[in-house]
């Protein structure tokens, strides 16, 4: 044993004393990790810079992105990631957009035809390859949408709803004093998720299907809903054998749906009331929707970029932990003060700037029992595109990651206390977190939103799905040298003022310690998972061992 190897192990003893005692990770090795700031603010200046155009897939801008970061893992050292010895893996991608000229669509209720307002107070979109959808169908609001055998629940009651346009409320049926846990109480569950009702709608064999927007329920605001989805929509190709695509996909304003329920002689607070119950049966609205409109459809092809350490142990190096980040944005998108590039700097070029901090650090340090691979993967915005296509065609076997840790934003506001884990109750990689934060002196805190269910809006539920032990890891609200309450109101401004919008850029005044301090942890993390005896395991009661979370995948859009 070297005496640098023996200096780093004697520096981490106390770290990995309580690991080995605590059982988390037995046997385990943590260097001391060096994470240079300027190397982080470099590459986070070019990724959210105008010149790369707001990093859509498959744009100039999104090339560019993914070249750039394959420089950078073969600046570093680190081997392609690809079996062909490539940095990239391909990731074909149909996208659609809709000729907002040619969308006509009323509401025919009561007698009278309602003019729905696009943008203003509905959004519409299509999966299809169709060129051209027509609409003319009865609406029937279902409740939640959910049909759940675990639950005991069924918001359809084998009615049949073929041909129908489904209205959903967005999220889980409520839990009760009497079963405080019901679809996982305050927590979401996948059931809650707008991607889990439009694939339960396409089996349905609905003729469409609306979600219901409420701000407070959804977790973010209308004009988030209108830059997400009224420009182009990316989806992975379907296979033949699939349930047919749904024809369309809809949000619709609250107020809007509030109002044409009343000239129906409904009430929404009442529908959501008996939402609520086992007995909910499907409602007939009354209202027919009627109208149409023109998609383009064409194919493209954007690309992750892999790379990879690879291990030392010779039983070990085929198994791996996998670090992901996405490096996409929105692009080019509606003017918003007069600025039209979303350049996403928090939204990912943070994270990506943190994954290329963390591969060069890897490469400079102690080599890891497993090899770790690093992933830098595109169509995140799109609906977790990238993720989900490589986690389907995995440059190893899927079986082999033991883990994932993800990084969904990189801190841009200082150090902070504390650490926000999606996923953290779900796996023993909370566990291990845990540990390896408060040796750090961090601790991790709860998930004050868990109804909006941000764990199936970042990459490593594309891995969680196919049973690969998942986190995603972010800074927290309890900001070092700041009032209290600081940081929470630093998040509420970002949703409503900078979230998917073109002012989330590059600005001077960011404070990068938070960001080294949150890569720090993260290869530690790794650091601890890749050497230990054991690997992570699901807990038994992790939703991922029910069915559902198996069985239902075709995710477009975001948020």
């Amino acid at each position: 044993m070297s005496s640098k190897k023996t200096d780093w192990r004697l520096r981490g003893v106390a770290g990995i004393l309580a690991l080995g005692c605590l059982g988390a990770v037995p046997g385990t090795e943590i260097p001391p990790v060096a994470i240079p700031i300027v190397e982080i603010d470099a590459h986070l200046r070019f990724l959210s810079s105008d010149l790369l155009e707001g990093r859509a897939p498959a744009t100039r801008g999104g090339q560019l992105t993914e070249e750039y970061i394959a420089s950078i893992f073969r600046m570093q050292g680190l081997e392609p990631g690809m079996p062909d010895g490539s940095y990239f893996q391909t990731v074909p991608i149909k996208v659609s957009k809709l000729e907002t000229e040619s969308l006509q669509m009323n509401a025919l209720v009561a007698g009278a035809s309602v003019p729905l307002t696009a943008q203003n107070e509905v959004v519409f979109w299509s999966n299809s390859t169709q060129a051209e959808t027509a609409v003319d169908s009865e609406i029937v609001f279902v409740g939640y949408g959910v049909r759940a055998d675990e639950y005991r629940w069924n918001d359809f009651k084998n009615t049949d709803l073929k041909g129908k346009i489904l209205l959903i409320l967005v999220n889980d049926p409520p839990a009760s004093q009497s079963e405080p846990q019901l679809f996982g109480g305050r927590a979401m569950t996948y059931y809650g998720r707008w991607t889990y009702k439009f694939e339960e709608a396409e089996r349905q064999g609905a003729a469409g299907a609306i979600i219901i927007h409420s701000t407070e329920r959804a977790g973010y605001p209308w004009h988030t809903v209108t830059g997400s989805w009224t420009g182009e929509q990316r989806f992975l190709g379907r296979d033949p054998a699939s349930t047919p695509a749904l024809p369309f996909r809809a949000w619709l304003k609250g107020e809007t749906a509030n109002r044409l329920l009343a000239r129906a002689g409904l009430k929404l607070e009442d529908l959501v009331q008996r939402s609520a119950r086992r007995d909910f049966e499907p409602v007939k609205t009354g209202i027919r929707l009627q109208g149409s409109f023109k998609t383009t459809i064409r194919s493209l092809e954007a690309r992750n970029v892999v790379a990879k350490v690879p291990g030392r142990d010779p039983q070990l190096r085929s198994e791996t932990v996998l670090f992901t980040a996405h490096h996409d944005h929105i692009g080019i998108g509606p003017a918003v003060d007069g600025d039209t590039i979303y350049n996403g700097a928090n939204d990912n070029a943070s994270g990506v700037a943190n994954l290329l901090a963390i591969s060069s650090a890897a490469k400079r340090g102690p080599l890891p029992k497993r090899t770790f691979y690093f992933a830098a993967v595109t169509a995140e915005e799109s609906g977790l595109l990238g993720s989900q296509y490589f986690a389907e065609h995995p440059s190893l076997p899927v079986e082999k990651i033991v883990a994932n840790l993800n990084m969904d934003g990189g801190n841009l506001l200082g150090r902070t206390r504390d650490l926000i884990v999606q996923g953290e109750t779900r796996s023993s990689l909370g566990e291990t977190l845990r540990l390896i934060a408060r040796d750090q002196s961090l601790k991790t805190a709860p998930d004050e939103f868990p109804e909006r269910g941000y764990f199936y809006r970042s990459d490593q539920f594309s891995l969680a799905q196919k049973g690969v032990p998942a986190i995603s890891i972010a800074a927290g609200l309890d900001f070092i040298g700041k009032p209290r309450g600081w940081g929470r109101e630093q998040a509420e401004l970002y949703t409503a003022k900078r979230y998917h919008q073109p002012s989330d850029e590059y600005r001077s005044d960011f404070d990068l310690t938070g960001a080294a301090q949150l890569a720090k942890l993260v290869l530690s993390v790794g650091y601890a998972v890749a050497n230990a005896d054991s690997v992570p395991q699901w807990k038994p009661d992790s939703e991922f061992q029910r069915p559902v979370i198996k069985q239902t995948r075709q995710v477009t859009g975001k948020p």
